[in-house]
């Protein structure tokens, strides 16, 4: 299903634990509509889905493409797709989200240092992994959501462990496929779909900068020259992907950033506005209070508070995306 021009695309921000980046949303209540949703969106992160039950489509390079239940799906960060579920039914699914390159920080070769799998999210990509034809990533997923769930002594080690493997079986193929030959179709088919990925990741290299370098000084204009765009048209375009302003969202990147830090750390509000990026406690407060509603310290006894009634929660069960779409 094509969309339109000037559809909204949602950014959905997961700020995953420091010491364990992986998030889990799973359960009896994660089941897809069947209605597709009038908007595409991307993630910050990597997406790694497993379908239980039932069939449909998850629209992703400007194609639909079906699924089924058994299918492991695969979604690198800042990739816009949306999911949708055969007619009459409701497909339910456990997601995880990861940061591979926090996860497997010092783990990986140094052949492999800048690897990511963005680079491959070009045509050719393969986002779905059928039980059939992928038994081993299948089991892979399966077993590191099991852990997840059961969160047995030593959990954590053991899902990076699977996730680890899980990772380096998605590489092979991506690596096979990208060295194997262009897309079907000709080279108008692979032009024209290149030109829509294009078109969907403009902006892709500053939020990818915003990520990893949010605790920095930097320019708009900077960002601007990493999408080789002037910072008037820069601006503009952002400003209609994002609904925002460039400085606004590396504020409330910043902002985010910061609430990971008053929950799960001891350090003091000026320490933690200096560790993500503002250059004074006033301004950090005043963003803080704009965005968050109440005060870096009235939100740390907020949290505190929730804690005492759900050990082990992380942030992110209070700011993201954890339920789908009806």
């Amino acid at each position: 299903m094509p969309r339109t021009k000037g559809a909204v695309t949602e950014y959905r921000n997961y700020y995953l634990p420091m010491h364990f980046p992986v998030l889990l949303l799973s359960g009896d209540h994660w089941k897809i509509s069947d209605v597709p949703s009038d908007r595409l969106h991307f993630h910050n992160c990597l997406e790694i889905g497993l379908c239980h039950t039932d069939s449909g489509s998850i629209e992703i390079f400007g194609e639909a493409l079906p699924f089924r239940a058994g299918d492991v799906t695969v979604i690198p960060r800042n990739v816009p797709h949306t999911t949708y579920s055969r007619t009459g039914t409701e497909s339910r699914w456990s997601y995880l989200f990861l940061n591979p390159q926090e996860l497997f920080r010092n783990m990986l070769p140094t052949t492999w240092k800048n690897f990511d799998l963005s680079d491959y999210a070009v045509s050719g990509y393969q986002a779905i992994f059928s039980q059939d034809r992928y038994p081993q990533i299948h089991q892979l997923v399966s077993g590191a959501i099991r852990e997840m769930e059961e969160r047995k002594p030593s959990y954590q080690l053991c899902v990076k462990g699977l996730l680890l493997s899980l990772y380096i079986q998605i590489i092979r193929v991506q690596s096979e496929l990208k060295n194997g030959g262009g897309a079907a179709g000709g080279p108008e088919k692979e032009k024209s779909e290149k030109q829509e990925i294009d078109n969907a990741l403009v902006i892709a290299p500053a939020l990818d900068y915003i990520e990893e370098n949010y605790a920095q000084q930097f320019t708009i204009e900077h960002l601007a020259d990493l999408c080789h765009w002037s910072p008037t048209h820069f601006r503009r375009v952002f400003h209609e992907i994002m609904g925002t302003s460039p400085l606004d969202f590396v504020n409330n990147t910043r902002i985010t950033k910061a609430c990971n830090l008053l929950r799960s750390t001891e350090d003091s509000v000026l320490n933690i506005s200096e560790t993500v990026g503002f250059r004074s406690i006033s301004s950090f407060n005043r963003y803080f209070i704009k965005i968050m509603q109440m005060s870096p310290r009235d939100y740390r006894k907020q949290i505190q508070k929730s804690d005492r009634r759900a050990e082990n929660q992380s942030i992110l069960e209070y700011t993201g995306w954890l339920y789908p779409e009806k």
